[in-house]
């Protein structure tokens, strides 16, 4: 049965779009504005800062188990109701998280927060696509899409900026009158649009082999780095029983008569090669979101702030531009759309591949502005493509199924990125280090200059160690770029496996029942 809701119009349209996509942006937010706040939450809670980590990693096991519920949960109890259930639940958790007093406590509200979070943006995808008129969804796409393209980036900055000017409850806080105002909009507006409920029994098998498996797999991807891999015991248990329970998952959800996670959207090809296509994007996307600050601060001598100024330029353009690209979506070719973002994408990556240690702040900055024409052409295009031939009422599951897949790709993305950094910094600085020696006549005349000005030997190799590491993280970061690249330049052989037409998203024929 096809969704018949009709669209809004209007104030009322406009009121839905603004409230359900700031819903929607102070979700995806706070996956990200904690990260650069755990060595201060740390200290205040007295604990270490690889201890602070669960901060971040609770937060993200319960959100990843969460979104692809989002379909059951919105066929069982309605995507409006289940929005604001969702939205309200978000803002007592993160009074809950500012509230919190010891390190335990706020473990337990990150896991509920991410709970909560999990079904918000899936749920304000759909929201906004049964909102508009057929040929505006494109529209409606492109503005919750600049939420995942903006979100990733103000998070880090805006977490540094309040923890250093206010306290980091505050970072949880400010999510109580954002929330609420959503809420107290979008309600009225949107309670007469209920979707169609239906009566369905818990798939408890599903559901403990999803818990096990997804919270395995995302502490696994988490601690991964800190641990040293599948050097420690408890790395490989976690991948022993993530890879058991995700095959087992896949086996019985795609048997099962009502699966808590239906799969059966991946057998739509256009559905599958997006999905494909978003995931790895998204997982190069954000290992050099993440990567690029790291280095900045701890090579460069930039301040969390100023880290996040230093990259935020990216999400200029896709605040302007993705909208205008959303109208008029049905008039282009998307595979060419994409095709030209993704080269955008690999030739910023491959201009960000030849850093110096000297580089300034413009010089940052800019690769990072013009990268933002490759947001642009990245992740509405992708999206519309997703949509193209799914029935509307199956959106929730399918907005869910693919941001799961893009969370945890996401996840996968960050622990390879910096795990690339750090081993191809060991190799640089072991290359290095084999030329550096005091019967190099160069480091013997630079041993000799630093002796003039008062260092002993030793005080001017301990100097030369330090310029052999911050030149050996400068060509490691610039490695990482460089591989993002050839990714980037890949993936366009990917895109152009779906086949059109795309027409309008959510809307035309064929339809998966």
């Amino acid at each position: 049965m096809m969704d018949e809701r009709p669209p809004l119009s209007g104030l009322p349209l406009l009121l839905v779009t603004i409230f359900v996509s700031l819903g929607a942006f102070m979700q995806v937010l706070d996956a990200t504005i904690a990260n650069v706040s755990v060595p201060t939450i740390a200290g205040d809670l007295g604990v270490s800062p690889s201890q602070g980590t669960w901060v971040i990693t609770s937060f993200g096991v319960a959100n990843a188990i969460a979104l692809p519920l989002t379909g059951w949960l919105a066929r069982r109890f309605g995507e409006v109701r289940m929005f604001v259930l969702s939205t309200l639940g978000f803002v007592l958790t993160s009074w809950l998280c500012g509230f919190a007093h010891s390190l335990e406590f706020l473990v337990m509200a990150r896991v509920l927060q991410g709970a909560c979070a999990g079904p918000m943006f899936p749920l304000a995808q759909s929201l906004l696509m049964s909102c508009y008129p057929p040929q505006k969804r494109g529209l409606a796409m492109a503005i919750s899409m600049m939420v995942i393209a903006v979100a990733p980036i103000v998070g880090p900055l805006l977490g540094g900026w309040i923890t250093e000017q206010l306290s980091w409850s505050w970072i949880f806080y400010i999510n109580l009158p954002v929330g609420l105002i959503c809420v107290g909009v979008c309600w009225p507006l949107l309670r007469h649009r209920e979707s169609q409920t239906t009566r369905m029994p818990i798939d408890g098998v599903g559901l403990g082999l999803l818990i096990l498996g997804v919270g395995s797999l995302q502490i696994l991807l988490d601690k991964g780095h800190e641990l040293d891999w599948f050097a420690s015991n408890l790395i490989v248990t976690l991948a022993v029983v993530a890879a058991i329970a995700l095959c087992a998952l896949i086996v019985w959800e795609l048997t099962d008569r009502h699966p808590v996670v239906d799969l059966s959207l991946l057998g739509e090809r256009n559905y599958l090669v997006a999905a494909v296509v978003i995931s790895l994007g998204y997982m190069t996307f954000l290992g050099g979101v993440v990567v690029l600050p790291l280095w900045l601060q701890t090579n460069m001598g930039y301040t969390s702030t100023w880290a996040g100024i230093a990259t935020a330029p990216i999400g200029i353009l896709p605040v302007l531009l993705t909208p205008l690209l959303g109208k008029y979506l049905d008039r282009l070719n998307l595979r060419l759309i994409v095709t030209l973002g993704f080269l955008i994408f690999t030739m910023t990556f491959w201009w960000q591949s030849h850093y110096a240690d000297n580089v300034d702040l413009l010089s940052i900055s800019l690769p990072r502005l013009v990268q933002g024409f490759g947001m642009v052409g990245f992740f509405t295009p992708m999206m519309v493509i997703l949509v193209s031939r799914t029935n509307p009422n199956h959106m929730p599951n399918a907005m869910g199924l693919v941001n799961f897949m893009r969370v945890l790709a996401g996840s996968f993305g960050t622990s390879l990125a910096v795990t690339l950094w750090d081993d191809r910094t060991s190799f640089h600085h072991q290359r290095l280090a084999e030329a550096v020696h005091q019967a190099n006549p160069a480091v013997a005349q630079g041993l000799d200059a630093m002796g003039s000005l008062g260092l002993s030997v030793q005080q001017g190799m301990i100097q030369v160690e330090r310029l052999l590491s911050r030149e050996a993280m400068t060509m490691a970061v610039n490695d990482t770029f460089w591989i993002a690249g050839w990714i980037f330049f890949g993936l366009i052989l990917l895109v152009w496996q779906a086949r059109p037409p795309f027409g309008h998203p959510g809307s035309p024929p064929p339809v998966v029942e």
